[in-house]
């Protein structure tokens, strides 16, 4: 059985992203099939690397489109694969009609695999290769790349309209200091996810589970002298108990940076008032 065939790591599923796996979902109406990897080719190369979002995430949102199938490959097992070498070895194992990439796609040792060298095979094996131009928001090229050097900088609006949703962590709460009660403002505290984009230290308005809320992430400098940074959630109108629940908080606008305050009737002040912006944002 023929199918349309899509190859790319696909991390944040984007519109590039989703413009390819369209071109795929479209042509003929046959099966579709994406050929990706349980983790970043450059996590072979450098040992980490950090992801948009949870790999599982990205694939769930992959099947949400509509493609039939995914395959994760093992990177290690074929990264000294020359380039020519991987075209043979997935067209004799899932005889693809079409192949779909974005223009950037690169594969095979050395890199040697790309657009040009996908289009010149494509007589041989019998496919119609489909290479999906740049696509672009506002005028700007739409890549992981770029969404993560907004993620780095703090600038999350950006990175969110490139994205086409919002930049989220997750995690399951744990038990704080309980400082932020003393002060009238209860907060659910987890841990950054290790492998996800570090966005800078700072006070972030945040919708937590649908509910608006603000975020401090960071090291807590006015009330606590600690070694690694926690991120903090104050959920507005919210005080129901959360140690031990999962919590997803969508990160939608930084507000300013990380401060330490003389005191805690000061850092209340201004905890008051980044309440205040929020919920004028």
């Amino acid at each position: 059985m023929t199918c349309s065939l899509i190859l790319g790591f696909f991390d944040g599923v984007h519109s590039a992203h989703k413009a390819v796996i369209n071109s795929a979902i479209n042509f003929n109406n046959l099966k579709t099939i994406l050929i990706t990897f349980k983790s970043s080719p450059s996590e072979y190369f450098t040992g980490k690397v950090e992801y948009i979002m949870p790999r599982v995430e990205s694939i769930s949102r992959i099947k949400s489109l509509g493609v039939d199938e995914v395959v994760e490959l093992d990177f290690s097992e074929i990264a000294n694969m020359p380039a020519e070498e991987y075209i043979k070895y997935i067209c004799k194992t899932y005889n693809p009609a079409s192949i779909s990439t974005g223009f950037n796609h690169t594969f095979g040792l050395n890199k040697k695999g790309t657009p040009e060298l996908l289009a010149k095979y494509q007589d041989v094996y019998g496919y119609k290769y489909i290479c999906i131009e740049p696509q672009k928001i506002d005028g700007e090229v739409v890549s992981s790349t770029v969404i993560k050097k907004y993620l780095r900088c703090g600038n999350i609006e950006n990175a969110n309209r490139l994205l086409g949703t919002n930049f989220s962590i997750e995690g399951c709460v744990k038990k704080g200091a309980q400082i932020g009660r003393t002060i009238g403002f209860p907060t659910a505290n987890i841990d950054y996810p290790n492998n996800i984009v570090k966005i800078p230290f700072g006070v972030y308005k945040v919708i937590c589970d649908g509910k608006d809320a603000i975020l401090n992430w960071g090291m807590r400098p006015t009330v606590h002298n600690i070694i690694e940074p926690v991120a903090e959630i104050h959920i507005l109108e919210f005080n129901e108990d959360l140690y031990g629940k999962n919590i997803k908080i969508d990160i939608i606008k930084k507000i300013r940076d990380e401060k330490k305050f003389s005191d805690l009737a000061e850092l209340k002040i201004q905890i008051e008032k980044d309440i205040k912006t929020c919920l004028e944002l």
